[in-house]
């Protein structure tokens, strides 16, 4: 027992644990609509097009994340405004802006050669280092990305499913994806100095696609992929203790991992149902 309660002790351990619970609920709120209309590919871009507006508040000496708002604000505008060009296909625009965000991330560093702690830690993030300040933002971007999920689900759930259906309904589709944008821009900036850009999409994606072959509803889940996300975070950060690996990375690997549990999982679960039920209805 002493094994797996030692970790905690320590207050840093605990800031960490807090911190990757609050990252895994809000996650699990815009990870859900990622999975459900297939935006991980825009998930990814918007996680590396930050990297400019990082670089810049670094290297002027301002706070990095007022520089990954501005970052997040200019991604969610130019995803927002190539995707009403009709000749223009979604995933061409999403490409063109996360290759032109990075680039200008990398010019920007390289002007610099101050840059290698920083940018380590803006890849990888550091789990380990949040402090009570950085609690109370993530605490104040839950309750943000709890009350946008809460008063836009009919328009996001009618978006993920059937966008005719939502524009008959006068859900003004555009408005909603432009929102959802919003979301998703927020869970992403408030992650990603926990555990850093290219591994905020571990916990983005991989619980709430755990989750699917499992939960009754949208709802369901989010609830399930928050607790899987949590789950991910206590048992990554006991292992890292005790193996001495990088508690972000370790995290999100084991994340990843109980997404291919849960898929194994199901796919047996499948194959052993006696023929004529069918599986739970996501709503």
């Amino acid at each position: 027992m002493e094994w797996l309660t030692a970790p905690f002790e320590a207050t840093f351990v605990q800031r960490a644990l807090w911190g990757g619970i609050l990252v895994s609920a809000i996650c699990a709120l815009a990870g859900t609509w990622v999975v459900l209309r297939g935006m991980a590919f825009l998930g990814d871009a918007m996680s590396h097009g930050l990297l400019p507006g990082v670089a810049l508040a670094a290297l002027l000496g301002g706070n990095p994340m007022v520089g990954a708002l501005l970052s997040a604000a200019v991604m969610t505008a130019g995803v927002t405004a190539l995707g009403r060009t009709p000749k223009l296909s979604q995933d061409t625009g999403i490409g063109l802006l996360f290759v032109g965000m990075l680039s200008l991330g990398v010019i920007i560093v390289s002007r610099s050669q101050s840059f290698a702690v920083d940018l380590t830690g803006f890849l990888f993030g550091d789990v380990l280092a949040v402090r009570e300040q950085d609690l109370a933002l993530l605490g104040t971007a839950l309750v943000l990305a709890l009350t946008v999920s809460v008063l836009g689900h009919r328009a996001f759930l009618a978006l993920a499913f059937d966008p005719r259906k939502a524009r008959t309904l006068g859900l003004r589709p555009r408005l909603a994806h432009a929102v959802l944008l919003g979301l998703l821009a927020l869970a992403i900036v408030a992650s990603f100095h926990i555990v850093g850009t290219l591994l905020v999409l571990g916990l983005l994606i991989a619980p709430p696609a755990a989750a699917l072959p499992w939960a009754r509803g949208v709802r369901g889940v989010m609830v399930l992929a928050a607790l899987l996300g949590a789950a991910a975070t206590f048992f990554g950060l006991l292992l890292s203790w005790h193996l001495g690996t990088a508690a972000g990375a370790t995290v999100s690997a084991l994340a990843v991992t109980l997404f291919f549990l849960s898929h194994l999982a199901s796919g047996i679960r499948r194959r052993n149902r006696p023929a004529g039920i069918r599986p739970p209805a996501t709503d």
